[in-house]
Protein backbone atom coordinates (compact mmCIF):
# COMPACT_ATOMS: atom_id res chain seq x y z
CA UNK A 1 0.00 0.00 0.00
CA UNK A 2 1.19 3.35 -0.82
CA UNK A 3 2.17 5.68 2.21
CA UNK A 4 2.54 9.39 2.89
CA UNK A 5 4.46 10.66 5.89
CA UNK A 6 3.61 13.81 7.61
CA UNK A 7 6.41 16.12 8.94
CA UNK A 8 6.97 16.23 12.66
CA UNK A 9 3.88 18.00 14.12
CA UNK A 10 2.19 17.96 11.15
CA UNK A 11 -0.72 15.73 12.38
CA UNK A 12 -2.52 17.81 14.87
CA UNK A 13 -5.52 18.49 12.34
CA UNK A 14 -6.36 15.38 11.45
CA UNK A 15 -6.44 14.60 14.63
CA UNK A 16 -8.76 16.79 15.40
CA UNK A 17 -10.61 15.13 12.74
CA UNK A 18 -10.10 17.93 10.02
CA UNK A 19 -10.29 15.99 6.70
CA UNK A 20 -7.50 17.84 4.66
CA UNK A 21 -3.77 17.47 4.49
CA UNK A 22 -2.19 20.04 2.81
CA UNK A 23 1.07 19.12 0.28
CA UNK A 24 3.19 21.20 2.73
CA UNK A 25 2.69 18.63 5.27
CA UNK A 26 4.26 15.92 3.20
CA UNK A 27 7.36 14.97 4.58
CA UNK A 28 7.74 11.80 2.11
CA UNK A 29 5.76 9.57 -0.18
CA UNK A 30 6.19 5.85 -0.33
CA UNK A 31 5.38 4.17 -3.54
CA UNK A 32 3.93 6.11 -6.37
CA UNK A 33 -0.04 6.10 -6.33
CA UNK A 34 -2.10 7.05 -9.13
CA UNK A 35 -4.41 10.00 -8.82
CA UNK A 36 -7.41 9.23 -6.88
CA UNK A 37 -5.78 6.17 -5.09
CA UNK A 38 -5.96 5.07 -1.67
CA UNK A 39 -3.00 5.74 0.54
CA UNK A 40 -2.15 5.45 3.99
CA UNK A 41 -1.62 8.31 5.89
CA UNK A 42 1.12 8.05 8.56
CA UNK A 43 2.64 10.53 11.38
CA UNK A 44 6.40 10.96 11.06
CA UNK A 45 7.06 8.13 13.46
CA UNK A 46 5.14 5.76 11.23
CA UNK A 47 2.10 5.77 13.23
CA UNK A 48 -1.24 5.20 10.91
CA UNK A 49 -3.47 8.59 11.05
CA UNK A 50 -6.25 8.03 8.48
CA UNK A 51 -6.86 6.46 4.45
CA UNK A 52 -7.20 8.91 2.31
CA UNK A 53 -7.09 9.59 -1.55
CA UNK A 54 -3.96 10.60 -3.29
CA UNK A 55 -4.53 14.00 -5.46
CA UNK A 56 -0.77 14.58 -6.43
CA UNK A 57 -1.92 17.89 -8.37
CA UNK A 58 -4.11 20.23 -5.78
CA UNK A 59 -3.01 21.38 -3.00
CA UNK A 60 -4.61 19.40 -0.68
CA UNK A 61 -3.09 16.80 -1.10
CA UNK A 62 -4.95 14.04 -0.08
CA UNK A 63 -8.60 13.75 1.28
CA UNK A 64 -9.51 11.47 4.58
CA UNK A 65 -11.89 8.80 3.76
CA UNK A 66 -11.52 6.64 7.14
CA UNK A 67 -9.28 6.64 10.35
CA UNK A 68 -10.22 3.34 11.45
CA UNK A 69 -7.42 1.39 10.59
CA UNK A 70 -9.39 -2.12 9.75
CA UNK A 71 -11.87 0.01 7.31
CA UNK A 72 -11.05 -1.28 3.58
CA UNK A 73 -12.00 1.42 1.04
CA UNK A 74 -14.30 -0.57 -1.50
CA UNK A 75 -17.67 -0.53 -2.48
CA UNK A 76 -19.16 -1.68 0.62
CA UNK A 77 -17.61 1.16 1.97
CA UNK A 78 -19.06 3.59 0.01
CA UNK A 79 -22.19 2.10 0.04
CA UNK A 80 -22.53 2.10 3.79
CA UNK A 81 -21.54 6.10 3.76
CA UNK A 82 -24.13 6.25 0.73
CA UNK A 83 -26.48 4.47 3.17
CA UNK A 84 -25.82 6.72 6.06
CA UNK A 85 -26.20 10.03 4.08
CA UNK A 86 -29.92 9.42 2.39
CA UNK A 87 -30.68 7.95 6.34
CA UNK A 88 -29.64 11.32 7.59
CA UNK A 89 -32.10 13.04 5.14
CA UNK A 90 -34.73 10.99 6.49
CA UNK A 91 -34.10 11.43 9.98
CA UNK A 92 -34.29 15.81 9.30
CA UNK A 93 -37.64 15.27 7.45
CA UNK A 94 -36.04 16.17 3.93
CA UNK A 95 -37.20 12.19 2.80
CA UNK A 96 -39.42 10.30 1.63
CA UNK A 97 -40.88 13.26 -0.88
CA UNK A 98 -44.24 15.14 -0.27
CA UNK A 99 -46.44 15.16 -3.18
CA UNK A 100 -46.29 18.88 -4.40
CA UNK A 101 -44.53 19.45 -1.20
CA UNK A 102 -41.49 18.65 -1.13
CA UNK A 103 -39.38 16.90 -4.18
CA UNK A 104 -35.55 17.75 -3.74
CA UNK A 105 -32.93 17.20 -1.09
CA UNK A 106 -29.04 17.33 -1.24
CA UNK A 107 -28.19 13.64 -0.79
CA UNK A 108 -24.58 14.02 -0.40
CA UNK A 109 -22.24 17.02 1.10
CA UNK A 110 -19.44 16.17 0.77
CA UNK A 111 -16.72 16.23 3.32
CA UNK A 112 -19.67 16.70 5.76
CA UNK A 113 -21.36 13.32 4.84
CA UNK A 114 -17.58 11.84 5.12
CA UNK A 115 -17.61 11.60 1.07
CA UNK A 116 -14.83 14.68 0.26
CA UNK A 117 -15.40 16.34 -3.19
CA UNK A 118 -19.21 14.42 -4.04
CA UNK A 119 -21.57 16.63 -3.85
CA UNK A 120 -25.27 14.91 -5.01
CA UNK A 121 -28.42 16.57 -5.49
CA UNK A 122 -31.99 14.71 -6.07
CA UNK A 123 -34.13 16.30 -8.34
CA UNK A 124 -37.45 14.14 -7.89
CA UNK A 125 -36.55 11.18 -9.91
CA UNK A 126 -32.77 12.84 -11.37
CA UNK A 127 -29.93 13.11 -9.72
CA UNK A 128 -27.55 15.61 -10.02
CA UNK A 129 -23.87 15.02 -9.04
CA UNK A 130 -20.31 16.68 -8.95
CA UNK A 131 -17.21 14.73 -8.46
CA UNK A 132 -14.99 17.81 -8.01
CA UNK A 133 -11.28 15.51 -6.34
CA UNK A 134 -9.03 12.98 -7.61
CA UNK A 135 -10.52 10.18 -5.27
CA UNK A 136 -14.39 11.18 -6.17
CA UNK A 137 -13.41 10.89 -9.63
CA UNK A 138 -11.50 7.88 -8.82
CA UNK A 139 -14.54 5.86 -7.41
CA UNK A 140 -16.97 8.02 -9.64
CA UNK A 141 -18.36 4.43 -11.41
CA UNK A 142 -18.58 2.51 -8.57
CA UNK A 143 -20.69 5.87 -6.43
CA UNK A 144 -22.90 6.51 -9.42
CA UNK A 145 -24.18 2.52 -9.26
CA UNK A 146 -24.62 3.22 -5.65
CA UNK A 147 -26.82 6.09 -5.78
CA UNK A 148 -28.91 4.40 -7.92
CA UNK A 149 -29.48 1.40 -6.33
CA UNK A 150 -30.41 3.20 -3.09
CA UNK A 151 -32.08 6.03 -4.07
CA UNK A 152 -34.24 4.33 -7.37
CA UNK A 153 -34.16 7.17 -8.96
CA UNK A 154 -33.89 6.74 -12.95
CA UNK A 155 -30.96 8.44 -14.06
CA UNK A 156 -27.40 10.40 -13.04
CA UNK A 157 -26.13 13.94 -14.55
CA UNK A 158 -22.72 14.88 -13.99
CA UNK A 159 -21.85 18.46 -13.44
CA UNK A 160 -18.32 18.28 -12.67
CA UNK A 161 -18.03 21.44 -14.90
CA UNK A 162 -16.65 23.80 -11.37
CA UNK A 163 -13.63 26.04 -11.31
CA UNK A 164 -12.31 23.79 -8.38
CA UNK A 165 -11.37 20.98 -10.91
CA UNK A 166 -8.19 22.70 -12.56
CA UNK A 167 -6.72 22.41 -9.40
CA UNK A 168 -7.22 19.03 -9.10
CA UNK A 169 -5.74 18.65 -12.65
CA UNK A 170 -9.31 17.08 -13.53
CA UNK A 171 -10.94 17.52 -17.05
CA UNK A 172 -14.60 19.32 -16.48
CA UNK A 173 -17.56 17.46 -17.36
CA UNK A 174 -21.42 18.01 -18.00
CA UNK A 175 -23.13 15.19 -19.67
CA UNK A 176 -25.38 12.17 -18.79
CA UNK A 177 -23.76 9.65 -16.55
CA UNK A 178 -25.78 6.24 -15.44
CA UNK A 179 -29.08 5.39 -16.33
CA UNK A 180 -32.32 7.51 -17.98
CA UNK A 181 -31.32 10.76 -17.94
CA UNK A 182 -33.63 14.20 -18.03
CA UNK A 183 -31.64 17.11 -18.91
CA UNK A 184 -34.51 19.17 -16.78
CA UNK A 185 -36.73 18.41 -13.91
CA UNK A 186 -39.66 19.36 -11.94
CA UNK A 187 -39.45 19.66 -8.40
CA UNK A 188 -41.57 21.17 -5.48
CA UNK A 189 -40.55 23.55 -2.75
CA UNK A 190 -43.02 25.33 0.04
CA UNK A 191 -45.56 23.98 -2.61
CA UNK A 192 -43.92 25.90 -5.74
CA UNK A 193 -43.14 24.59 -8.70
CA UNK A 194 -39.98 24.69 -10.73
CA UNK A 195 -38.58 23.51 -13.45
CA UNK A 196 -34.43 22.84 -12.80
CA UNK A 197 -32.38 22.99 -15.17
CA UNK A 198 -29.85 20.04 -14.69
CA UNK A 199 -27.67 20.31 -17.88
CA UNK A 200 -27.50 24.15 -18.45
CA UNK A 201 -27.99 25.78 -14.76
CA UNK A 202 -25.97 26.88 -12.02
CA UNK A 203 -24.26 23.90 -9.48
CA UNK A 204 -26.27 21.08 -10.03
CA UNK A 205 -28.92 23.49 -11.28
CA UNK A 206 -30.83 24.96 -8.21
CA UNK A 207 -29.46 26.32 -4.96
CA UNK A 208 -31.20 23.90 -2.61
CA UNK A 209 -29.16 26.03 0.39
CA UNK A 210 -31.52 28.11 0.39
CA UNK A 211 -34.73 25.95 1.13
CA UNK A 212 -35.52 27.30 4.68
CA UNK A 213 -34.42 30.90 3.70
CA UNK A 214 -36.83 31.20 0.81
CA UNK A 215 -39.56 29.86 2.98
CA UNK A 216 -38.35 32.59 5.83
CA UNK A 217 -39.15 35.12 3.22
CA UNK A 218 -42.22 33.35 2.37
CA UNK A 219 -43.83 34.18 5.70
CA UNK A 220 -42.83 37.98 5.48
CA UNK A 221 -43.39 39.04 1.79
CA UNK A 222 -47.04 39.84 2.03
CA UNK A 223 -48.02 43.16 1.05
CA UNK A 224 -44.65 43.84 0.04
CA UNK A 225 -42.85 45.42 -2.53
CA UNK A 226 -39.96 43.33 -3.46
CA UNK A 227 -36.64 43.44 -5.33
CA UNK A 228 -34.53 40.19 -5.91
CA UNK A 229 -31.09 40.77 -6.67
CA UNK A 230 -29.19 37.88 -8.53
CA UNK A 231 -32.72 36.25 -9.03
CA UNK A 232 -31.21 32.83 -11.46
CA UNK A 233 -34.17 31.27 -11.87
CA UNK A 234 -36.73 32.93 -9.82
CA UNK A 235 -36.13 31.45 -6.90
CA UNK A 236 -37.28 34.07 -3.84
CA UNK A 237 -39.03 36.04 -6.69
CA UNK A 238 -41.82 32.84 -6.84
CA UNK A 239 -41.65 32.11 -2.88
CA UNK A 240 -42.66 36.18 -2.75
CA UNK A 241 -45.10 35.77 -4.92
CA UNK A 242 -46.42 32.69 -3.33
CA UNK A 243 -46.37 35.04 0.07
CA UNK A 244 -48.39 37.82 -1.61
CA UNK A 245 -45.75 40.29 -2.41
CA UNK A 246 -47.50 43.20 -3.98
CA UNK A 247 -44.78 42.97 -6.89
CA UNK A 248 -41.84 41.97 -7.72
CA UNK A 249 -39.21 43.54 -9.74
CA UNK A 250 -35.95 40.91 -10.39
CA UNK A 251 -32.63 41.16 -11.83
CA UNK A 252 -30.33 38.68 -12.94
CA UNK A 253 -27.28 38.68 -16.05
CA UNK A 254 -28.61 35.87 -17.50
CA UNK A 255 -31.08 35.55 -20.05
CA UNK A 256 -31.55 32.07 -20.27
CA UNK A 257 -31.93 31.86 -16.34
CA UNK A 258 -35.07 34.97 -16.52
CA UNK A 259 -36.42 32.76 -19.25
CA UNK A 260 -36.59 29.92 -16.87
CA UNK A 261 -37.89 32.50 -14.27
CA UNK A 262 -40.55 33.47 -16.90
CA UNK A 263 -41.38 29.47 -17.09
CA UNK A 264 -42.16 29.25 -13.30
CA UNK A 265 -44.12 32.03 -12.66
CA UNK A 266 -46.45 30.48 -15.41
CA UNK A 267 -46.25 27.31 -13.87
CA UNK A 268 -47.42 28.74 -11.15
CA UNK A 269 -50.45 30.71 -12.13
CA UNK A 270 -48.35 33.85 -11.30
CA UNK A 271 -48.89 35.72 -14.09
CA UNK A 272 -51.02 37.88 -12.97
CA UNK A 273 -49.05 39.12 -9.69
CA UNK A 274 -47.60 42.58 -10.95
CA UNK A 275 -43.33 41.65 -12.30
CA UNK A 276 -40.46 42.84 -13.70
CA UNK A 277 -37.66 41.18 -14.59
CA UNK A 278 -34.85 42.98 -15.69
CA UNK A 279 -31.43 41.64 -17.39
CA UNK A 280 -28.42 43.67 -16.47
CA UNK A 281 -25.48 43.69 -14.52
CA UNK A 282 -26.56 43.77 -10.51
CA UNK A 283 -24.24 46.70 -9.79
CA UNK A 284 -25.26 48.82 -12.35
CA UNK A 285 -29.14 48.78 -12.25
CA UNK A 286 -29.01 49.42 -8.55
CA UNK A 287 -26.95 52.55 -8.89
CA UNK A 288 -29.56 53.56 -11.62
CA UNK A 289 -32.32 52.46 -9.19
CA UNK A 290 -30.85 54.95 -6.29
CA UNK A 291 -30.66 57.96 -8.79
CA UNK A 292 -33.84 57.44 -10.22
CA UNK A 293 -34.98 57.60 -6.63
CA UNK A 294 -36.51 54.24 -6.86
CA UNK A 295 -37.49 51.98 -3.01
CA UNK A 296 -38.42 48.64 -2.12
CA UNK A 297 -40.15 47.06 0.94
CA UNK A 298 -38.21 43.83 0.60
CA UNK A 299 -35.12 43.10 -0.88
CA UNK A 300 -33.20 40.28 -1.57
CA UNK A 301 -29.27 40.02 -2.51
CA UNK A 302 -28.12 36.53 -2.97
CA UNK A 303 -25.00 37.09 -5.04
CA UNK A 304 -22.79 34.15 -7.01
CA UNK A 305 -19.20 33.61 -4.68
CA UNK A 306 -17.14 37.01 -4.73
CA UNK A 307 -13.74 35.08 -2.89
CA UNK A 308 -13.06 31.62 -4.22
CA UNK A 309 -10.22 31.68 -2.32
CA UNK A 310 -8.80 33.84 1.18
CA UNK A 311 -6.43 36.09 -1.43
CA UNK A 312 -10.11 37.16 -2.86
CA UNK A 313 -12.06 38.48 -0.02
CA UNK A 314 -10.58 41.91 0.30
CA UNK A 315 -11.45 42.63 -3.26
CA UNK A 316 -15.38 40.17 -2.56
CA UNK A 317 -15.47 43.08 1.32
CA UNK A 318 -15.47 45.93 -1.34
CA UNK A 319 -18.08 44.02 -3.36
CA UNK A 320 -20.26 42.97 -0.54
CA UNK A 321 -20.16 46.41 1.05
CA UNK A 322 -21.00 48.36 -2.38
CA UNK A 323 -23.93 45.92 -3.05
CA UNK A 324 -25.45 46.35 0.71
CA UNK A 325 -25.00 49.84 1.22
CA UNK A 326 -26.88 50.05 -2.13
CA UNK A 327 -29.50 48.17 -1.16
CA UNK A 328 -30.25 50.45 2.34
CA UNK A 329 -30.36 53.60 0.60
CA UNK A 330 -33.16 51.84 -1.46
CA UNK A 331 -34.84 50.14 0.94
CA UNK A 332 -37.86 51.72 2.56
CA UNK A 333 -38.28 52.38 6.28
CA UNK A 334 -39.57 49.42 7.80
CA UNK A 335 -38.21 46.89 5.24
CA UNK A 336 -36.49 43.99 5.32
CA UNK A 337 -33.19 43.19 4.13
CA UNK A 338 -32.03 39.70 3.34
CA UNK A 339 -28.52 39.75 2.39
CA UNK A 340 -26.25 36.56 1.99
CA UNK A 341 -22.84 35.54 1.13
CA UNK A 342 -21.70 32.09 -0.20
CA UNK A 343 -17.97 33.02 -0.16
CA UNK A 344 -16.43 30.44 1.86
CA UNK A 345 -13.51 33.20 3.13
CA UNK A 346 -16.03 35.57 4.24
CA UNK A 347 -16.77 34.17 7.39
CA UNK A 348 -19.71 34.91 9.71
CA UNK A 349 -18.07 37.42 11.76
CA UNK A 350 -16.40 39.15 8.53
CA UNK A 351 -19.63 39.40 6.88
CA UNK A 352 -21.88 41.01 9.56
CA UNK A 353 -18.55 43.52 9.72
CA UNK A 354 -19.15 44.41 6.56
CA UNK A 355 -22.88 44.87 6.42
CA UNK A 356 -22.55 47.12 9.52
CA UNK A 357 -19.98 48.79 7.83
CA UNK A 358 -22.73 49.62 5.10
CA UNK A 359 -25.50 50.84 7.19
CA UNK A 360 -22.83 53.26 9.01
CA UNK A 361 -22.38 55.10 5.53
CA UNK A 362 -26.36 54.31 4.55
CA UNK A 363 -27.14 56.25 7.70
CA UNK A 364 -29.14 53.51 8.19
CA UNK A 365 -29.57 52.22 11.68
CA UNK A 366 -30.94 48.46 11.24
CA UNK A 367 -31.12 45.93 12.79
CA UNK A 368 -30.53 42.02 12.74
CA UNK A 369 -33.57 40.61 13.33
CA UNK A 370 -32.21 36.58 12.08
CA UNK A 371 -29.01 35.26 11.00
CA UNK A 372 -29.73 32.59 8.10
CA UNK A 373 -27.71 29.88 7.02
CA UNK A 374 -27.64 26.79 4.61
CA UNK A 375 -30.46 24.40 4.85
CA UNK A 376 -30.52 21.13 6.75
CA UNK A 377 -29.79 19.05 4.09
CA UNK A 378 -26.21 20.16 3.60
CA UNK A 379 -24.75 19.57 7.22
CA UNK A 380 -21.63 20.96 8.44
CA UNK A 381 -19.12 18.58 10.40
CA UNK A 382 -17.94 20.12 13.47
CA UNK A 383 -14.58 19.50 12.53
CA UNK A 384 -14.68 21.00 8.65
CA UNK A 385 -15.55 24.42 9.39
CA UNK A 386 -15.32 25.15 5.69
CA UNK A 387 -18.19 23.79 5.32
CA UNK A 388 -20.46 26.61 6.64
CA UNK A 389 -19.99 28.20 3.76
CA UNK A 390 -23.59 30.12 3.46
CA UNK A 391 -23.99 33.12 5.51
CA UNK A 392 -26.89 35.18 5.69
CA UNK A 393 -28.88 38.45 7.63
CA UNK A 394 -32.51 39.51 7.77
CA UNK A 395 -32.19 43.11 8.54
CA UNK A 396 -34.96 45.72 9.61
CA UNK A 397 -34.82 49.67 8.92
CA UNK A 398 -35.80 51.41 11.56
CA UNK A 399 -39.36 53.34 10.55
Amino acid sequence: MDELILKPERERSLQRAHPWVFSGAIAKINGDPLPGATVRLLDHAGQFLAWAAYSPASQIRARVWSRDQQEVIDRSFFERKIQAAIRLRKDIGYLPFRENQYSAVRLIHAESDGLPGIVVDRYHDTLSAQFLSAGAAYWKETIARILLEQTGCAGIYERSDADVLALEGLPEINAPLLGAVKPRELIHEHAIAYQVDIAGGHKTGFYLDQRENRADLLANAAGREVLNCFCYTGGFSLAAMRGGAKSITSIDSSESALALARENVSLNGFDAVPQEWIEDNVFTRLRDFRDRRRSFDLIVLDPPKFASNAGQVQRAARSYKDINLLALKLLRPGGLLYSFSCSGGVNPDLFQKIVAGADADAGSNAVILRQLRQSADHPINLAFPEGAYLKGLVVRKPD
